[in-house]
């Protein structure tokens, strides 16, 4: 059954400082990113005129280092940063560290991921020559796990636990055996690595700014499962359009929608998902805000949407009809763009028209291959 639930931002407000995310403070970050023989820009493609809106902005992250999702970027840039901090470098080449080639093979990073994020940190491991351990949450099916050893030289396990019970566990063995985590999630007394993930995903902002002209986008709709994305695309388009940012909202599953729950209580503090956690959007399958990223999104989103899974399948094969490869969590974005222009009653509530320029990103692509088959042709 068809469902999407919209709600106000009730404590939307207050000051953030996003210095962190202009261009100048992200210099280095970029650098890093172009260093890698793997990279390129990811394309942005333009759908003119859909559904009697100016612009429809679609940053395809599916290209992306050849991982089919934007994830690497805040790995890589993490591990970067932590190995930096051992070693007693500061700023250092990508050549330089990997001049320590003995110090780097002593080193063990470990994460939970219900997919993407845990391909990226294999990736990035690999790229250090360091060792990764991986934990995925129950229900997680085989061929992301697969993924993610095929990305690095990760060894992972899917567990029986929720995502965030598992998070929790993964922490533990951290601590427990000196390796370092490597977590896209903040809580109190973990916030130094979730906020370099973040920021290493400003490399695919300021890629789409520079596509787009600096024009800026009136509308931008950010899937979140913890919201470590969102909170980080939020923070870039707030600094760079000070004065004006553009209208944020935040979609997730409705199954498993945090921000939503979130937003609806509206006492100012982050709240756990209450659905059933059935989704086939497993990349946004997650209870709990990161706390970092709700901080800049208390202040910058408008609204949030929860949606189901067949809105999500809707949105796939319109991508697929634009030539876009788009998974079931890399559409999130676009399915409520595409389903609100579709109504007159989403179209006022959320201050779409004719002159709306739409930003989206497609932050993965057919990570499961044989779901997406079955999306797209059912």
């Amino acid at each position: 059954m068809t469902m999407i639930k919209l709600i106000k931002n009730k404590n939307r407000g207050g000051e953030v400082d996003t210095s962190a995310y202009s261009f100048a403070a992200t210099e280095n970050i970029r650098n890093l990113h172009k260093s890698l023989k793997v990279y390129n820009e990811t394309p942005l493609i333009e759908l003119k005129n859909f559904k009697g809106v100016r612009s429809v902005f679609v940053k395809d992250e599916s290209q992306r280092f050849g991982l089919k999702a934007f994830k690497g970027l805040g790995g890589v840039w993490a591990i970067y940063a932590v190995i930096s901090r051992e070693l007693g470098l500061e700023n250092p080449s990508l050549e330089e560290i990997l001049n320590r080639r003995e110090k780097l093979s002593e080193m063990t990073f470990i994460t939970t991921t219900d997919g993407n994020h845990g391909k990226g940190v294999s990736w990035a491991a690999k790229i250090f020559g360091c060792k990764s351990y991986v934990f995925m949450p129950k229900g997680t099916v085989e061929v992301r796990a697969q993924a993610i050893r095929d990305a690095g030289s990760a060894t992972v396990e899917i567990t029986n636990m929720n995502y965030d019970d598992c998070v929790k566990f993964t922490a533990e063995l951290a601590a427990k055996n000196h390796w370092h985590l490597i977590q896209d999630t903040s809580w109190d007394g973990y916030e130094e690595i979730p906020a370099q993930i973040m920021l290493g995903y400003s490399t695919l902002a300021y890629e789409a700014l520079r596509q787009m002209n600096y024009l800026r986008p009136t509308h931008i709709f950010l899937q979140a499962g913890v919201g470590s994305m969102a909170g980080a695309i939020a923070a870039v388009f707030a600094e760079v359009f000070k004065e004006n940012p553009p209208r944020i909202t935040i979609v997730e599953p409705v199954e498993v929608a945090c921000f939503y729950e979130t937003m609806k209580i509206g006492d100012g503090k982050i709240h756990s998902a209450t659905g059933n956690f059935q989704t086939m959007m497993a990349g946004l399958n997650c209870a709990t805000p990161c706390e970092l990223a709700w901080k800049i999104l208390r202040r910058y989103s408008a609204d949030s949407a929860a949606i189901s899974d067949d809105v999500a399948s809707e949105a796939m094969r319109e991508l697929a009809r634009q030539k876009i490869i788009s998974g079931e969590s890399g559409c999130a974005g676009f399915a409520l763009a595409n389903a609100a222009l579709d109504s007159p009653e989403m179209r006022r509530e959320l201050e779409l028209d004719a002159d709306s320029i739409i930003f989206v990103i497609n932050t993965e692509g057919d990570t499961d291959p044989e779901n997406y088959k079955k999306q797209i042709h059912s």
